[in-house]
């Protein structure tokens, strides 16, 4: 089982953005390749602090994981060991360090003052799923036109900025005098200018490609969840890192089952006669139609509950429920023999309504679905 966000951090549920943040500065530097060379333990104490802080410190991931935990998360790609290496931790979270290791840093390989790798960007798409889809979780393959190095291409180190990336400036003033660093314009801030370029690829080095990516889909995701496959976004000139592909969920409304949480509802119309005398229906479900059994003298407004029917938990506690509401069906219009029947069952005991304690109130049946 994965570790707590906020544990790794060291901090409370209830923490601000700020002490999240600086709580993350505190475990990168404790635990920083710099100061850690060759400690592997070190290095996964990073990459874990980088995975806490990529959720905690963006409001919409932390509000997800607040509610769903690490679930939200599984099966998109992941974050830290899963798919977040040292160049994402470097490239996302760089301003996070401030001047605590000389003002600067770069990517894994070439710690305090190498050449700091470049990511590529991101590519979005929308994948659309049924409720079943949504139940029981689901892999689907989608074609992606990314852009990727082309073959036969090769770059030579950026005689503006000598590979570093940065463009670094000493300018005297009343204080004394003060050191800034920019990204390099020359090559982007990758340390590399193209050397050879194939034919038909652009500026950069890369020509446009169609993949087929496989994306694992966890149960009980939501509509307009946001999923992450690392690596499968377009690719990045020179020794730069792939950016990531962003798959936006929309989920597609059933004909018969209304989705709440976990839990689906079905509303059930049954007859009058069929109310009195009891009846077998058959209804619909996740995977196909099940048949329930009413007893005679069903009242209208009952909930039927079939337990483990509904949506599989997105952190994978069990399943939701499947409710199902009856309602009984009164004809609108009635033959004579018909009226005459219910006229001579007007004054009837039988007829007479008679609610029993067990028969709940309409305001008690929703407690209860909320409950």
């Amino acid at each position: 089982m994965k570790e707590d966000f906020y544990e790794i951090l060291g901090v409370s549920k209830g923490a601000s953005a700020a002490e999240i943040k600086k709580a993350y500065r505190k475990k990168a530097i404790e635990y920083h390749p710099d100061k850690n060379p060759g400690d592997a333990k070190a290095e996964e104490m990073f990459k874990k602090a980088a995975e806490a802080y990529e959720v905690l410190g963006d409001p919409d991931k932390r509000a997800k994981y607040d509610q769903f935990g690490h679930a939200a998360f599984d099966g998109s790609g992941g974050f830290g060991g899963g798919g977040m290496n040292m160049d994402d931790i470097f490239s996302q979270f760089g301003d996070i360090f401030g001047g605590a290791f000389g003002g600067g840093f770069s990517g894994f390989g070439g710690f305090g003052g190498g050449q700091r790798r470049v990511k590529g960007s991101n590519l979005r798409i929308r994948v659309k799923l049924n409720l079943e889809e949504v139940a029981h979780g689901v892999e689907k393959k989608v074609k992606v036109r990314r852009k990727v190095q082309a073959d036969g291409v090769t770059y030579k180190t950026c005689p503006t900025c000598n590979g570093t990336g940065q463009i670094t400036k000493i300018t005297n003033t009343i204080l004394g005098r003060m050191q800034t660093a920019t990204t390099c314009s020359t090559c982007g801030g990758s340390g590399q200018t193209i050397d050879k370029r194939p034919a038909g690829a652009d500026a950069q080095g890369l020509i446009m490609e169609e993949e087929t990516v496989s994306i694992k889909i966890p149960p009980g995701v939501e509509d307009g969840m946001q999923l992450k496959v690392a690596g499968k976004g377009n690719s990045a000139p020179g020794n730069g890192v792939p950016g990531d592909l962003l798959v936006a969920i929309e989920t597609v409304e059933h004909e018969t089952l209304k989705r709440e949480g976990d839990n689906l509802h079905y509303d059930l119309y049954i007859s009058i006669s069929e109310a009195v005398l009891g009846s077998s229906k058959e209804i619909d479900a996740i995977g196909g139609k099940v048949r329930i059994k009413l007893e005679a003298g069903i009242q209208s407004g009952k909930i039927l509950r079939l337990r483990g029917k509904g949506i599989t938990s997105l952190n994978g506690y069990g399943s939701g429920d499947l409710l199902v509401h009856v309602n009984v069906w009164t004809p609108k219009e009635v033959n004579k023999e018909q009226k005459e029947f219910f006229e001579r069952m007007q004054n009837d005991e039988n007829f007479t309504p008679k609610p029993e304690k067990s028969d709940k109130s309409f305001f008690e049946k929703v407690k209860d679905m909320f409950s």
